[in-house]
């Protein structure tokens, strides 16, 4: 964890002047105060940070970024980097994302989660990391006035393999949990879902009639993903699931907040979630509602 916190706290530094001058570290909570059920044997251990990835985690946490007290809205959104259940894509589908989503008054919670295919886990993708993922909605929905967060308007973003937790949560029925806390009587299920280039976990969706509201965008050159992302699209919108989807001409996997690219479409593709997220009153206090049907 301090040496996540210290990695943060640099990205921060050298992303603005101002925060050169103040930096500040965001405030890490974790998702089980007592630890994660199946955690106990690792729970010790430290978080292993290389370059922007980050990895050995054995104590699932939220990292918060509030939006500015100028112009939040109330609305909340757990991300869920991807990189492959293997490590964290930290930087780049993380605080990235969480800082981009600020700018429209939302308040990001970043997740940490279990990976069940690094080397020498004992983890589960369904039990496990998808747990983690149940547990951030259900720890922000509980926590909202604290935050100044609707507990309404709370959505889920994943990237990748942060995806297929975001369709495992969304678009399936929650498990039941033996010896359930305050936290985990609160509502799994976001109130809308944001799946970016979603791997093909949890695709086909066991239970789409019912899902949440969902934004979906990937590339069209993208062998993993292309294709889960339309299947999850054509899935949600035969069962009357409000969604929308976009394919990025000419673009692989991994264009995250396009931290790396010099496209246009993929430097604004944020943009096109702030509009859906407008558009479907998200953004506004009360709001979320079915949307209106658009007629000519």
């Amino acid at each position: 964890m301090k040496i996540a916190s210290a990695f943060l706290l640099a990205t921060v530094a050298l992303a603005s002047p101002a925060a050169a001058q103040a930096p500040v570290t965001p405030p890490t909570v974790a998702l089980w105060p007592q630890g994660a059920p199946g955690s106990e044997a690792r729970r010790g251990e430290p978080e292993i940070v290389e370059n922007s990835y980050v990895r050995n985690v054995h104590q699932p946490s939220l990292t918060v970024f509030r939006a500015d007290a100028a112009h939040a809205n109330g609305t909340a959104m757990v991300v869920v980097p991807g990189g492959g259940h293997r490590m964290l894509v930290w930087v780049n589908e993380g605080v990235l994302p969480a800082r981009t989503l600020n700018r429209f008054g939302v308040t990001t919670f970043v997740l940490k989660y279990r990976l069940a295919r690094e080397a020498g886990s004992r983890y589960d993708i369904a039990r496990d990391a998808a747990a983690d993922a149940r547990r951030a909605v259900r720890w922000v929905r509980a926590h909202a006035a604290e935050y100044g967060v609707d507990p309404h308007r709370i959505g889920l973003m994943g990237f990748s393999a942060g995806g297929e937790l975001v369709s495992m949560v969304a678009d399936a029925p929650a498990p039941s949990i033996a010896r359930p806390d305050a936290v985990d009587r609160t509502d799994g299920r976001p109130d809308f879902q944001v799946l970016i280039y979603p791997g093909p976990l949890g695709i086909p969706a066991p239970a789409a009639a019912g899902a949440p509201p969902a934004f979906l965008a990937a590339g069209t050159l993208d062998q993993c993903c292309a294709i889960p992302t339309i299947t999850l699209y054509q899935q949600l919108r035969a069962a009357g699931v409000s969604a929308e989807l976009h394919l990025f001409a000419d673009t692989d996997h991994g264009f995250n907040v396009a931290a790396h690219s010099e496209r246009v479409s993929l430097a604004h593709w944020p943009d096109r979630l702030g509009d859906w997220l407008s558009d479907g009153g998200w953004l506004r206090p009360g709001g979320g509602a079915k949307p209106t049907p658009s007629s000519y």
